[in-house]
């Protein structure tokens, strides 16, 4: 397993002068942003106002011109500090990574693992998605890839559109130390359910595979999650009594929901809902040293709950 970085000796180097530097760059953005606050007051309310008792253009029309003006005013007079609160973390996770011995990328595109989960049904649909804070390399030896992935769909309410969250959280793949003869998949209890009602799918027809329900030996399991697979025997041997814990140990630790897991192809792939995380950037230069101590403590857990739940615990 990877060593934990010492966020003192990492904030005494190199990466402690680049914030230095950085704080000043955050100053500035912060004063350009409230500039533009204040530009962007003088536009939209004189705006508004000619608006709302100007012409008669009909209430809806009017106010949909008021909302987007708003928002963009918004978006334009924010711009400045969210590049500096991007640059920050871009900054901050690099050299975290680097002292990980991994690789750090902020905009990324969906690995193979979510294309994993995504085939064997383990994220929702989606019409829009984005992913964002690539973590890849070695951990303990074993290829490891993290991101996060942030999905919507799209939803209708009346005359309007709408997107909705349905997923955000990381997706994680982790090679293990042996070859399946079959594959597993965990899933938290009445995902799969019988036309909705019914009790749930002793099979599931996924990802070009017959996966037949696992019936299993401790009767709290069943309470949790619910397990198929293509191989009976190497399903029960994958996951143990202690293995669950260490299903319900990574939700805590993230306070996320809703973990599941797949054995497929010689790889552990994770899924976790969660709220944003290694959100290490900020533009108070005086928490530096705690959002990397909490991006520290949250890639650390992830990446050693990820190595127990590759081990066999018996």
């Amino acid at each position: 397993m990877i060593e934990r970085p010492d966020v003192d000796v990492l904030l005494s180097g190199e990466l402690g002068q680049w914030l230095q530097g950085q704080a000043l760059v955050r100053d500035e953005a912060r004063k350009k942003s409230n500039s533009r606050f204040v530009i962007a007051a003088f536009i939209v309310l004189p705006l508004a106002a000619f608006l709302l008792f100007g012409p008669d253009w009909g209430g809806q029309i009017k106010m949909w011109i008021i909302g987007l003006a708003a928002i963009g005013a918004g978006i334009w007079a924010y711009a400045p500090r969210a590049a500096a609160i991007k640059a920050t973390k871009e900054g901050i996770n690099s050299a975290l990574a680097t002292a990980l011995g991994l690789e750090y990328v902020h905009d990324t595109l969906p690995g193979l693992g979510f294309e994993r989960a995504k085939n064997f049904r383990m994220v929702p649909h989606s019409d829009e998605s984005s992913f964002e804070d690539l973590w890849h390399g070695e951990v303990g030896g074993r290829a490891f890839s993290l991101h996060e992935a942030h999905l919507q769909q799209r939803r209708s309410t009346g005359k309007s559109t709408h997107l909705v969250t349905v997923f955000r959280g990381p997706v994680m793949t982790i090679a293990c130390d042996r070859q399946f003869h079959g594959t597993t998949l965990v899933e938290r209890a009445k995902k799969h359910r019988k036309f909705g009602i019914f009790g749930e799918k002793d099979e599931l027809d996924i990802a070009d595979l017959n996966l037949t329900k696992v019936d299993m030996v401790h009767p709290g399991f069943e309470d949790e999650f619910t397990i198929y697979t293509t191989d009976q025997v190497e399903a029960r041997y994958l996951v143990h009594p202690t293995y669950v814990e260490r299903l319900i140990a990574l939700e805590q630790a993230f306070a996320g929901k809703k973990v599941r897991t797949l054995f497929h192809g010689g790889e552990l792939t994770v899924v976790l809902e969660t709220e944003n995380m290694f959100e290490s950037g900020g533009m108070d230069a005086a928490r530096d040293h705690e959002m990397v101590e909490a991006c520290v403590a949250q890639f650390m857990s992830m990446a050693e709950l990820a190595g127990t739940l590759n081990e066999p615990g018996r």
